[in-house]
């Protein structure tokens, strides 16, 4: 590209070195969260939500948890404002939840507004207007003293109307563009709001420093945010809030050092839905502090109904790798990563630790819904024994010799790689059938008599091979060894029986029980059989065949 020289930095560092935040290694407590579906996420949409969608979105929010949820501009168009007055006059606002609605900082508006929230029992009046440099240049033409003055008269007649109308509502103020700010300006059109409303330990204010455009690296704007937290007036009766968008990819990041230097608050949306690159997605944000051991005090645990409830309502798609709700975020298709997990897996069932550390998944599917059939061990032609094995096991309860799963793992690498596509655990399970269980052909047995002997056991076998019958006898240190001796003696086949595992597939007195035989051929290689029966005898005497059948 040649054009860079073109573009410069557009942010301004504070003018005192503010790197407390650095510091610290994680978030230990979970912010205020306010939710911008409605509102930010709302006007980002192709197709902006309808009444009913919203009122819907509006009962999702309060389920999921959040007690401020922002719901709209009621003064922008008759659609907010109709919205607002359905859940104040249909009693949808639960008690414990505040609604936030938008102003800009104009009078005639900032009055439409006050019409709206009438008799709402909990809400916050946020007004705002832009304070950066390219917006007082190029947009506003005005100076930094008149920017200053719009914010003051507008903090003053949200004061105003609020005694007007004998509410305790509380306010937010948003420097919008605060990133392309100057943060020592920033502070003096803040503290000139607050100056006016002059918050109390019962009615705090809220100063939001919004990332409206991502201009930099998230550790300055964490020194920006650390710089006004130091510095703010009333600061213990002050809320100081985030609203980072992502237009470098950084809004979870930006948020996270945020909150390290001292914010309290979060504004944005369920995965990320905004302008542009979007907002900051909450999912990912309070999954990462639920990751860390801390209680994000929202719900998840039904991430599935969450996305399709939000897809419905807003006409968006989640990406198949979106962090924690994408379809594909838990997939395993690595035969190395699958392997690991299924070992991590049983470790879990073996050791009953206090915390989860299971390799390649950094939380347990299942808190968010989520299953380790169809969510975690996915198989394709990339896929490995580990992960076949782990599928046949915990679906299907068959407990295969390692070497065994190695051999099933290549089974199913090759039918998908021929076929290209994923093998769900049906087919897996079907093709481990008709590949390593009771295959009686070419060579079939038809009938088996023992007898015990000083020496150990005699067997009359009745087998067929190629259609030919032949009955042989033959001795044995066991009744699988008998047997294998007479077909031998029978068909002149050449191996070493090496392995023999059974196990029962059920737990009760009439439930059949699998067997596994590995060979050795004279190439020093192994193959491999099954057999199922409700007597243990037959189904060893199936897996032998089967085994020498796939030889």
């Amino acid at each position: 590209m040649k054009n860079s020289k073109k573009y410069k930095r557009q942010y301004f560092l504070p003018p005192v070195t503010c790197m407390d935040w650095a510091e610290k290694d994680y978030v230990d407590k979970a912010p205020v969260w306010c939710s911008v579906d409605l509102r930010d996420g709302n006007q980002a949409l192709v197709i902006p939500m309808n009444l009913s969608q919203k009122v819907e979105f509006f009962k999702l929010l309060v389920e999921i948890g959040f007690k401020e949820i922002e719901v709209g501009f009621p003064a922008a168009s008759e659609t907010e404002y109709t919205f607002l007055r359905t859940l104040i006059e249909e009693n949808l606002i639960p008690d414990d939840v505040t609604i936030q609605v938008l102003t800009q900082a104009r009078p005639h508006i900032i009055k439409k507004t006050f019409e709206a929230v009438e008799g709402a029992k909990n809400v916050i009046v946020h007004v705002y207007n832009s304070t950066s440099v390219a917006q007082r240049e190029q947009v506003f033409k005005k100076s930094k003293e008149e920017v200053l003055q719009i914010a003051v008269e507008g903090a003053t007649m949200l004061k105003g109307l609020t005694e007007e109308a004998g509410a305790d509502y509380r306010f937010e103020y948003s420097p919008e563009s605060f990133t392309g700010t100057e943060p020592e300006y920033a502070l003096e059109v803040c503290n000139a709001v607050l100056e006016v409303w002059k918050p109390t330990s019962d009615r705090k204010a809220i100063i939001n420093l919004p990332v409206t455009v991502q201009h930099s690296m998230p550790h300055v704007y964490a020194s920006q945010v650390e710089y006004m937290c130091k510095n703010l007036k009333y600061r213990e009766n002050v809320v100081v809030s985030l609203h980072p968008h992502n237009d470098r990819g950084c809004g979870v990041a930006d948020s996270e050092m945020g909150l390290l230097a001292g914010a309290d608050r979060i504004e944005g949306t369920l995965f990320g839905n905004g302008e542009r690159t979007g907002n900051v997605d909450i999912v990912t944000l309070a999954l990462n502090m639920y990751s860390q051991g801390v209680e994000p005090n929202l719900d998840f645990t039904h991430m599935t109904y969450i996305c399709e409830q939000y897809e419905k309502f807003t006409g968006m798609k989640i990406n198949e790798r979106s962090p924690y709700s994408g379809a594909l975020v838990f997939a395993a298709f690595s035969g190395s990563h699958q392997d690991a997990i299924a070992k991590g897996m049983h470790w879990l069932d073996e050791k009953k630790p206090e915390h989860w550390t299971v390799p390649y998944l950094p939380i347990d599917p299942t808190d968010l819904g989520r299953n380790y059939d169809a969510d975690v061990i996915r198989i394709n032609s990339q896929s490995g024994k580990g992960g076949v094995g782990y599928i046949l096991e915990t679906k299907f309860g068959l407990n295969l010799p390692p070497k065994m799963r190695e051999a099933m793992g290549y089974t199913a690498k090759a039918v998908s790689d021929h076929t290209q596509k994923e093998l769900l655990p049906d087919e897996i399970f079907e093709l481990f059938k008709k590949t390593f269980e009771n295959v009686m052909s070419p060579l079939a047995i038809q009938e088996v008599h023992f007898q015990q002997t000083e020496g150990g056991i005699t067997t009359q076998v009745t087998s067929s091979f190629n259609g030919k019958v032949i009955t042989t006898e033959a001795a044995g240190n066991g009744r699988l060894n008998a047997v294998s001796n007479a077909l031998k003696k029978a068909y002149g086949f050449q191996f070493d029986l090496v392995t023999y595992q059974e196990h029962a597939l059920e737990q009760s007195s009439s439930s059949k029980a699998i067997a596994y035989v590995g060979i050795r051929k004279p190439d020093g290689s192994l193959a491999w059989g099954a057999g199922v029966n409700a007597d243990i005898i037959r189904a060893s005497i199936d897996a032998l065949v089967t085994a020498i059948n796939n030889r």
